[in-house]
């Protein structure tokens, strides 16, 4: 019991905040019915009967584009609250915005060099580059790209 009795119904707030996400985890699984059905797992395309499977698989390269697109839409969502804070930005507000937004440009210029946001790169470069910081060699290089005619020759800072 605590001493001071209007903070008695506080001491209600924990076992409630435990019970009430346990609730909504474990509800629905005994209400709901067990399976969906075959039409449960088909894909929807805007009414049509769905073409082909809806778990298609991506390839894995892609992953840097959304990574990059993530960090720079975070920054620029954090910078705008930022920037309504201050009345009269001086140097020092401005030193500080852009040490941030600094730090990413560089990071994206030196992604950008790597070859890690070309589109049609092939995986085994993309990989050699992003791991081990070279690229591979320009005869392993001719023989992967016999696969990928349509490819034009990368930057010659990738070599």
């Amino acid at each position: 019991m605590l001493l001071i009795p209007e903070y008695n119904p506080s001491s209600l707030f924990p076992p409630v905040a435990g019970i009430v996400p346990l609730a909504a985890y474990l509800l629905p699984g005994a209400v709901a019915p067990a399976s969906g059905g075959p039409e449960k797992v088909l894909g929807y395309e805007s009414g049509m009967e769905p073409t082909g499977d809806a778990r298609t698989r991506f390839q894995i390269r892609y992953y840097m584009f959304a990574s990059v697109f993530v960090i720079l839409d975070v920054e620029t969502v954090s910078l705008y609250p930022w920037a309504t804070s201050f009345r009269g930005p001086g140097i020092y507000a401005s030193i500080e915005a852009l040490t941030p937004v600094t730090i990413l440009i560089v990071g994206l210029v030196h992604a950008w060099r790597k070859g890690a946001l070309e589109w049609s790169q092939p995986m085994d470069t993309l990989c050699v580059t992003m791991l081990l910081g070279t690229t591979i060699p320009r005869r392993i290089r001719a023989l992967t790209q016999q696969g990928y005619p349509w490819r034009l020759e990368p930057p010659s800072q990738l070599y």
